[in-house]
């Protein structure tokens, strides 16, 4: 049975290409097609791997400006050979699973979420203070693209979904029903020893500073109670978020891995202001012991018990988020039962659940074509 692996783009570090790195774990002799692949933006992992491009990765800007090809990348998934494959396993959020694959072939689209910037874009745009020309242009591309983007979703043979709200979405958008499978984390890296039980007296935030990330509610609500607030991340949005802070708001940038585990085993509570498909840093914050305050959407819901694992805010506002911060600081946390529960994520977890549904779709589909016909 020969396999292939599918992915959106490698030039850049994330939960998407954390995933990628764990299911070449359970088939390494996979090779990955990709649109384009940067080795000097991602983990050196992937330099041992058979990484295949597209046309894109010879055009120039490309691994540092993607976005502008956006029209392009319908195209690239498309010219893409898989015709000697058996099984096709594409890890898309927006283009990979819209590959072309023959009809015997095994199609398996672990789904990260349907294309956001396409059928959630009222989420985002707003954040990236586009003039109105980007706009006017804008908008029938990504209708065009959402057209395309569900005309593609019938090429896939089975869906997983990374949690229920995209299980959700994928219903709405594509009409298709999937098998929940939650992201791989590495919670044992995190587990403190001994656990800690009420942290140091400052919250932490973890990720790319991008708009959508809403880390301005984290300082302005930090700001609000003149509470300790560590950020560890980099990206475009920082300027603005420094312009925000107050003196009590301090700016880590990147951090190696050791550095961000401290941080992660001593802080007063994690915070995660944004909406996210699944979310692996709370989860990481959980396996370390600590409570996560979160706004109460997306896949926060499938991994943060309310009033045990932490506190969820339901309005997204600095107000609401200051108010969920003073329930976190005053309440007596069982990093024990918090640890325990994150465990429910973890890698080897991750293997078993994708391992078996792999085997058994490919069965199922192999059946489809061995039975006579009617």
């Amino acid at each position: 049975m020969k396999l292939a692996i599918v992915h959106d783009y490698l030039n850049q570090m994330g939960g998407a290409e954390l995933v990628l790195m764990e299911l070449h774990e359970l088939f390494p002799d996979a090779p990955i097609y990709t649109s384009i692949y940067a080795p000097d933006l991602v983990d050196p992992a992937f330099r041992r791997m058979d990484i295949r491009t597209s046309f894109m990765q010879r055009l120039p800007l490309v691994h540092t400006h993607h976005q502008v090809f956006i029209a392009l990348f319908p195209f690239a998934f498309e010219s893409l050979d898989l015709r000697e494959f058996d099984v096709v396993i594409s890890i898309s959020s927006g283009w990979a699973k819209n590959v072309l694959t023959r009809p015997e072939t095994c199609h398996i689209c672990y789904c990260l979420t349907p294309m956001r910037f396409g059928w959630s874009s009222g989420d985002y745009t707003p954040g990236e203070r586009l003039g109105g020309w980007q706009r006017a242009l804008l908008a029938p591309l990504l209708s065009g693209l959402r057209v395309w983007d569900a005309t593609g979703s019938n090429r896939v043979d089975y869906f997983a979904a990374i949690s229920n709200t995209v299980a959700h979405r994928i219903r709405k958008f594509y009409r298709r029903e999937s098998t929940i499978i939650y992201p791989p984390v590495s919670t044992r890296r995190y587990v403190p020893d001994p656990p800690s039980t009420d942290g140091d007296d400052y919250f932490l935030v973890v990720g790319r500073l991008i708009p959508y990330k809403r880390v301005d509610l984290a300082v302005g609500a930090c700001n609000r109670l003149r509470a300790p607030l560590k950020i560890i991340g980099d990206g475009r949005d920082r300027a603005r978020l420094q312009a925000m802070a107050g003196p009590t708001v301090e700016f880590l940038g990147r951090v190696d891995d050791s550095t961000k585990r401290r941080h992660l085993q001593r802080c007063k509570a994690f915070l995660f202001p944004g909406e996210e498909d699944f979310g692996i840093a709370p989860v990481e914050a959980m396996a370390a012991g600590r409570p996560v305050v979160a706004y109460g959407a997306g896949g926060v819901l499938d991994t943060v018990v309310d009033g045990v694992t932490g506190t969820l805010f339901w309005k997204r506002t600095p107000e609401a988020l200051a108010a969920a911060l003073e329930q976190a600081r005053s309440r007596r946390w069982d990093s024990d039962a918090i640890i325990g529960h994150a465990a429910r994520f973890s890698v080897q977890t991750f293997h078993s659940q994708l391992k078996e549904f792999v085997e058994a779709k490919v069965a199922e589909h192999r059946l489809t074509f061995s039975a006579p016909p009617k």
